[in-house]
């Protein structure tokens, strides 16, 4: 799957969420609601990183929930995205441009 249909699949997985929160709440999540809960499972992914290296214990499998966590702040930069009208698989294919040409010339600076 490239970044694009990781992105139309994000988005409509928040579409699914976005009926509940209408079912549950009268209304969806605001974006700042959004970016809490983004902010919430990435920080998490310190404490999944302690525990994978086993100097914080947490309940269950510390592996395979840090895989989670991961796919999961993959899937809210999407959703976040979204809601900005920021195209993320195209702002990550030039921004990864734009380092990877800093990174290259200062490694040829550095090695003359």
């Amino acid at each position: 799957m490239d970044l694009a249909e990781a992105d139309d699949r994000a988005l409509q997985v928040r579409g699914l969420y976005e009926q509940l929160e209408n079912r549950l709440l009268g209304r969806t999540w605001t974006l700042p609601e959004l970016a809490v809960g983004f902010t919430n499972d990435a920080a998490y992914i310190g404490r999944l990183v302690l525990a994978a290296e086993q100097t914080w214990g947490i309940d269950g499998d510390a592996d395979a929930e840090l895989r989670h966590k991961l796919a999961e702040c993959l899937w809210w930069v999407f959703v976040l995205g979204d809601r900005l009208g920021v195209d993320v698989p195209a702002a990550y294919e030039s921004t990864m441009d734009k380092i990877r040409t800093g990174l290259e010339n200062s490694l040829r600076e550095t090695s003359r």
